[in-house]
């Protein structure tokens, strides 16, 4: 049975004229399609289905269409197998987003877990927006942004969706006092700075009228001529000075050239938007800076000036400026003199200005100097009072005495008032017989009352020599007659220094005891708070030194004993030479009592 089966198959085989058909070579395509599309339909569908298919790619960004708007999503068709669902958030820009509308989505995911095309027009849109944004940097194109709202320094505008800072210097070329102005409006910008790091966009309005603005500079800045008087706008006001709009160009006014008098402030001169005739001083023509004068269009307040005025007149005025060396005072508008401190009292202990005036104080003062052709006045207020030093020699004879305050020290004195313009000088070497002051404050205080005595008078230069030791007897007269040379005086040590020590003497007094007259009897120092026997070696008045020994007192004492046993020994033997044997005991007696003594 088996034979005739390989029989009729290898009969078969040899009869068919096609050759074997495998898994490897079956056409599907054929089999499939063999009896519904000819081949040149098939060709045509093979190309529709292509057309219908996009080349799609995760993080990159399409146009897709709406295709269908809910309450809160917005189904977008981008040419894939699945549809995409966007917020319905991210189309708030957009109220009037429907149905077949073109939009601009970028791909988050083709397919996520649940098999969802995943969208975002949000991340689209700001992707692009920043390519435009970058665009529009280096091509310098002119773009249109909304003002949204304002922020510390300037405004907040939205380019391209993407939040940008508009700067209140590049708004205008102008300054900008009221930003609020610009809010909710739309405005053309250039793109001048993107910081990508930390996505930063900085845009200016200044920068599109700057060109056009240059130009008219150019212009104006031709035309101008020193002296030449022209109408400008007040634009700004600073502390320093005003500017002014020339039309299109801007001048400065100084402070100092406002008016020919004192100017605390500009705004006491001009206004905001004020129209003013002003003189061009000077201006550079690379640097576009022109300086401007308002005072120079009216005449010199000095050149009006009294010409009868003249040193020695009197004249009244308002204190307008104070400082550490005196006042400026306003006789006629424009018109200055200075009162020098020294000038406003008689009084010779330094003091301030502000000590006696405050500004817009009015007074009276005496011409000291006069310069018209500088333009210079010194005045002088003490020449209105009585001078205190008239008559001074019967009011402060030598040898008076008086009550004055303490005003000041200095190292070698103290500087006292005696009445107001009457000042003067204690020297140190005067406040004290005893005290031995190393300087005045330790002595008195500042405001403190004390007795003098005149003790010289120089009338020519105004001092006053004075003296408050004077006042009592001098209690080293006494001492003189106490501490006499070679007296001795009990003492303490009460202070031991390196060479000498410290000893209270008798009636409050100190010793000066050098350290090698401070030895005892027995070899040994004097101590801290003993007392013992000192002898005055020296005694000077005018210097108020005692100086002491304790050395000298058992020393003394110890010498005179000597050169009396040597004077007893030379007797003894003298007679020694004439006496007999039966002398000796009556010498030997004698012996026995000088050594007993």
């Amino acid at each position: 049975m088996a034979e005739e089966k390989n029989e009729k198959v290898a009969e078969a085989t040899q009869n068919t004229a096609t050759p074997a058909v495998t898994l490897e070579n079956f056409d599907w395509e054929a089999f499939e399609n063999a009896e519904t599309y000819s081949p040149e339909e098939r060709k045509e569908l093979a190309k529709k289905y292509e057309s219908t298919l996009k080349q799609i790619e995760e993080k990159e960004v399409v146009i897709g269409k709406v295709i269908e708007i809910t309450d809160r999503e917005v189904v977008v068709n981008i040419g894939y197998k699945s549809d995409g669902v966007i917020s319905r958030n991210e189309f708030r820009y957009n109220p009037d987003l429907k149905v077949g509308d073109e939009v601009e989505v970028f791909i988050e995911t083709l397919e996520d877990k649940n098999g969802q095309l995943v969208l975002s027009h949000k991340i689209a849109r700001i992707q692009t927006a920043w390519e435009k944004v970058n665009k529009a940097l280096e091509t310098g194109e002119i773009i249109t942004g909304f003002v949204k709202c304002r922020t510390k320094g300037g405004l907040i505008a939205d380019v391209f969706g993407i939040e940008a800072f508009l700067p209140g210097s590049q708004i205008d070329v102008k300054p900008i006092r009221d930003y609020d102005q610009y809010v909710g409006k739309n405005m053309e910008f250039k793109v001048v700075k993107i910081n990508n790091e930390f996505k930063n966009v900085v845009v200016s309005h200044k920068a599109l009228i700057e060109a056009e603005l240059e130009e008219q500079k150019k212009l104006i800045m031709k035309g101008l001529e020193q002296g030449q008087v022209i109408e400008g706008t007040v634009k700004n006001i600073t502390s320093y000075g005003v500017f002014v709009d020339l039309g299109g160009v801007d001048g400065l006014i100084h402070i100092t050239d406002l008016s020919w008098g004192r100017v605390n402030h500009p705004e006491e001169v001009c206004e905001l938007d004020q129209k003013i005739q002003v003189v061009i001083l000077d201006f550079d023509d690379n640097k576009k800076r022109i300086a401007l004068g308002l005072k120079q269009l009216t005449a010199h307040p000095w050149d009006a000036l009294d010409e009868n005025l003249k040193v020695g007149d009197v004249v009244k005025g308002k204190v307008v400026v104070l400082t550490d060396y005196g006042a400026f005072v306003e006789i006629a508008p424009g018109v200055e003199g200075l009162v020098h401190v020294s000038e406003m009292s008689w009084s010779q202990h330094l003091r301030t200005a502000n000590d006696f005036l405050k500004v817009g104080d009015e007074i009276e003062a005496k011409i000291l100097t006069l310069d018209r052709e500088d333009r210079k006045m010194s005045l002088g207020m003490k020449q209105l009072m009585p001078d205190p030093w008239a008559g001074i020699q019967e009011k402060y004879p030598v040898g008076s005495k008086h009550k004055a305050i303490v005003k000041n020290f200095t190292t070698f004195g103290v500087f006292v008032e005696l009445e107001e313009g009457i000042d003067g000088l204690i020297h140190i070497s005067d406040l004290s017989w005893e005290k031995k002051i190393k300087h005045p404050s330790d002595f008195c205080k500042v405001g403190e009352e004390l007795d003098v005595v005149v003790l010289e008078l120089d009338v020519e230069n105004r001092r006053l020599s004075l003296g408050h030791k004077q006042l009592q007897e001098n209690p080293w007269d006494t001492y003189e007659t106490i501490f006499t040379l070679d007296s001795v005086h009990e003492g303490t040590v009460i202070k031991i220094k390196d060479k000498a020590g410290i000893i209270a003497l008798p009636y409050g007094i100190e010793g000066f005891c050098p350290v090698k007259h401070m030895k005892k009897e027995d070899g040994t120092s004097l101590a801290l708070e003993e007392k013992a026997q000192f002898k005055v070696i020296e005694f000077n008045k005018e210097n108020k030194k005692i100086l002491v020994s304790h050395a000298l007192t058992w020393g003394e004492m110890q010498e005179n004993h000597k050169k009396s046993t040597r004077k007893a020994i030379a007797s003894n033997n003298a007679a020694a030479e004439k006496s007999t044997l039966g002398d000796i005991d009556a010498l030997a007696e004698l012996k026995a009592k000088m050594e007993g003594k």
